[in-house]
């Protein structure tokens, strides 16, 4: 150590750990040599333990994930834009007293006249004469021809665009409150618990089909869209789907409905799909997949079915009701969701239908009026001064 002591400023001097012969080690640095080693040691090239300098700008915060937009539910346009007073339209659940055809014409049963109604035009197409009445209408899918089912079991076809009597067609022994056409192929339900199909090609009298279908009256009647089934709903509270190639035989019945079950509608979208709805009793709307004969869905309206329609412009589904609520609703399928309230009409909303582009749902009541609602927006097309007289008389 006596050689440290003839250094100046060695008196802190450790050697490195790492050297192992302490003797040979260099003399450690003096004065200002060693405080600048010292301060590049532990300060580096900064120098200084603190500094002033500007504040450097935080880092821009990563970008945000973009969400998708929302699918904004769509709204019907709440109250209608047209209502029109239809004296004579019957407060009867059996009936099907109006129906839109695929030309644009609307054709209203009143007592015992059929009303046609295109734009502002009014006329006249039949009277069935007195004691008898109008109890359900059909257009044939090209819109030309319209088959008038009446209360004493009548069934008349009636060229609109000649405005005459086809033939008339052998109907039932009781009430016709159903029709609807497959092609030339006309279905009739009856209060005489029948069904019969007839080829109007070949004769309107002659039927090509004919049995009983259910053990009460014939409530409604509808072909799938493909007219490959036939589904029927009766007043024993059963829904009957029929095979187009063996009627009368064989059919599937759907079970679940505790009241007549009017109200039936095939999907437009979904091969196999239709909808159901119940009277007072059971209220319910159910939705079937017919062919296997499974229930898809239901849900409790709170009030009377009487009438549904499947919209072709969207996969939704529009109920009319009765007893007690008195209105319409619109349904988003699959989930058969409520997504519409229409409400208007004084009495039971016994029956609907949709315009040409299924974009227009048209209301009848037994408050005597006719409602036009924009459930699905505006129409991409149709008559420009739609329904602008006051009233069917």
């Amino acid at each position: 150590m006596a050689r440290y002591r003839d250094r100046v400023g060695n008196d802190r001097f450790i050697p490195a750990a790492h050297d192992e012969n302490y003797e040979n080690a260099a003399p450690p640095p003096a004065g200002d040599a060693r405080a600048a080693l010292l301060r590049q040691a532990l300060l580096g090239a900064r120098g200084r333990v603190l500094q002033f300098a500007k504040q450097t700008p935080p880092p821009a915060a990563p970008p945000r994930a973009q969400r998708s937009p929302r699918t904004a539910p769509r709204r019907a346009c709440a109250t209608p834009f047209r209502v029109l007073a239809a004296p004579g339209l019957r407060d009867d659940f059996y009936l099907d007293l109006v129906c839109w055809s695929r030309l644009d014409v609307i054709a209203v049963g009143l007592g015992s006249r059929v009303r046609l109604y295109r734009a502002s035009n009014l006329k006249e197409l039949c009277d069935v004469g007195i004691g008898d009445a109008v109890a359900s209408l059909a257009w044939s899918p090209d819109g030309r021809r319209l088959a008038v089912g009446c209360a004493s079991g009548r069934i008349a076809l009636y060229d609109v665009g000649r405005g005459v009597v086809v033939t008339p067609a052998n109907g039932h022994r009781g009430r016709v409150g159903c029709l609807d056409w497959r092609g030339d192929v006309l279905a009739s339900g009856s209060r005489d618990r029948g069904v019969a199909c007839r080829d109007v090609r070949v004769s309107p009298r002659k039927t090509v089909a004919r049995w009983k279908a259910h053990r009460q009256e014939v409530c409604g009647l509808r072909w799938s869209p493909g007219g490959d089934a036939l589904a029927t709903g009766g007043n024993d509270n059963a829904v009957r789907v029929w095979s187009a190639s063996k009627l009368g035989a064989g059919a599937q019945e759907l079970q679940g409905h505790g009241a007549a079950v009017k109200a039936l509608a095939w999907s437009p979208h979904h091969r196999g799909r239709l909808a159901t709805g119940g009277g007072t009793a059971d209220r319910s709307i159910k939705i079937w997949d017919a062919a296997r004969g499974l229930r898809l869905s239901t849900v409790d309206t709170g009030s009377q079915v009487c009438a549904l329609a499947w919209s072709s412009a969207e996969d939704a589904l529009v109920s009319a009701h009765g007893y007690s609520l008195n209105q319409i609703l619109i349904w988003r399928l699959p989930e058969l969701a409520r997504d519409g309230v229409l409400a208007g009409h004084g009495k039971r909303v016994l029956y609907l239908a949709l315009s040409p582009d299924s974009r227009v749902a048209v209301t009848g009541a037994g408050d005597e009026s006719l409602r036009f609602w924009a459930c699905f927006g505006r129409r991409r097309s149709g008559p420009g001064g739609l329904l602008e007289c006051g009233g069917i008389r």
